[in-house]
């Protein structure tokens, strides 16, 4: 029984074999006479790279119905150039969804995707079609991990990175929903930070430049810039300008599998911008630069005139800037923190300086006002209290400088009652003032009454108008 439906055919098959062990196929008697009996396919004809034509034969549905959907998402996927197989498995989507974003995503990225898919995802789900993939499965996937003793910010990441390859299967109308989503796992809360306070700032940076001088300037970078790790290990000297007081912030030196080292783009789009100096950075600078030698000016070696770098020329990798940090810090008697950390140490200088959380989010180059008000919440609600505090100091002191007589009756103080009596009775004690008698006003029966003009009498009379 055979169906063609636009490009591809729809029909009904078995596995009944004949006396020789050979598959009747749709040849069975059985398709004619039980409308239960076989499976129903579809077989289409799809172009290959070298011109010619192959045959997809996807089998299996149990109705006609199903058949007819699944061919239609399949010849879907052809025009929208992915592939829409529905015998397509979870492990052949993901490697062909991590091909796809190796051409957009920064290598340190790709890695770590790369890493969750071979590692977590394939090895849990590799085997499942990508249609029968549910939430469900996710789920005792998570159960199992956490019961081994997994980490939940590295599990939940795991979780991101299939969730990210799942809804680009649905924005490719690959799949009718995410099963990802909802995330089984809540993201988990962000570990509290212990943040130097500036005299502890300023103990490490003098015991630094008197154990350790050769690095000490780049710790004075960091904390006197606010900016990120990378970006100052990937910085050159080329876009450092000492007598504008400014540096522009173009890459940023990364490290995949914690060994090789590249330069990437920055963060994000907002990050790659100019930076202002402030003159302690800048004496940290020409410091630098007159006891470090500079390597020779390579075109070709994309690590040539990095401003910190170790004596080779050759880039520092970033955990080795931060071996040295703990080290520094013990020796240094403050508390133990990470370098990142140098730049929340930035940020909570300024904020509590008084500084505008916009100007100290245009100076970490963040994307977003919100971000630095997230970031840094538990330093906005001291500033939202000093705030208000200002208003109140504002009015109430506006409000003594104003005359008494100038203030609503409800705000002015409550004087004496018995001077205000007092006040009353002298009032109704004083004689009268000349006014005209009730009987010289009221006019008498059968006499005219003239009314004197109120101007004297030299003037004269106003003119009659009639």
């Amino acid at each position: 029984m055979h169906t063609s439906v636009g490009r591809g055919r729809i029909y009904r098959r078995c596995g009944c074999r004949d006396p020789q062990h050979h598959q009747l196929g749709t040849h069975c008697p059985h398709l004619t006479t039980d409308s239960q009996h076989g499976t129903w396919n579809f077989a289409v004809d799809v172009p290959t790279p070298d011109r010619h034509r192959t045959t997809v034969r996807r089998g299996g549905f149990s109705t006609q119905d199903a058949a007819e959907q699944a061919l239609g998402r399949f010849l879907e996927g052809e025009a929208g150039g992915y592939n829409a197989d529905p015998s397509q498995t979870v492990a052949a989507y993901l490697n062909t969804w991590l091909e796809a974003k190796a051409l957009v995503l920064k290598p340190t990225t790709m890695a770590r995707y790369r890493d969750y898919v071979h590692n977590d995802l394939i090895p849990a789900f590799g085997t499942l079609k990508l249609d029968q993939l549910a939430h469900r499965h996710i789920a005792a996937f998570v159960t199992g991990q956490l019961a081994a003793g997994r980490g939940r910010t590295t599990l939940y990441r795991c979780l991101a990175t299939l969730s990210s390859a799942l809804g680009d299967a649905v924005r490719q109308h690959r799949l009718p929903h995410n099963p990802a989503s909802p995330p089984v796992l809540r993201r988990p809360p962000a570990p509290e930070r212990r943040i130097w306070t500036a005299q502890e700032a300023a103990r490490f940076l003098t015991y630094c430049h008197q154990a350790a001088p050769e690095i000490a300037d780049l710790f004075e970078f960091l904390i006197g810039t606010g900016m990120r790790k990378g970006e100052a290990l990937g910085l050159h000297w080329d876009d450092v300008h000492l007598g504008e007081g400014i540096l522009y912030v173009r890459c940023t030196l990364s490290a995949i599998d914690n060994n090789h080292l590249v330069l990437t783009a920055p963060k994000t789009r907002s990050s790659r911008a100019w930076v202002a100096i402030s003159p302690r950075v800048a004496a940290a600078l020409r410091h630098h630069a007159r006891t470090t030698p500079r390597a020779r000016n390579d075109p070709d070696d994309p690590f040539a005139g990095l401003v910190f770098c170790r004596a080779d020329g050759r880039p520092l990798g970033p955990h080795q800037v931060l071996d040295r940090l703990h080290q520094l810090s013990e020796e240094a008697g403050v508390p133990r923190i990470t370098v990142h950390d140098l730049r929340h140490l930035a940020a909570t200088i300024t904020i509590t300086a008084g500084v505008p959380l916009t100007v100290v989010s245009k100076t970490l180059r963040h994307s977003t006002l919100s971000t630095t008000a997230n970031i840094y919440s538990h330093l906005t609600r001291q500033a939202a209290r000093e705030a208000v505090d200002t208003i109140d100091r504002t009015l109430t002191g506006a409000e003594t400088t104003r005359s008494e007589t100038s203030r609503p009756a409800w705000l002015r103080p409550p004087r004496d009652h018995i001077q205000q009596v007092r006040e009353v009775l002298g009032r109704l004690r004083s004689p009268a003032p000349p006014a005209f008698s009730a009987t010289a006003a009221r006019p008498q029966a059968g006499r005219a009454t003239t009314l004197r003009p109120p101007w004297p009498r030299t003037h004269q009379r106003p003119p009659s108008h009639g």
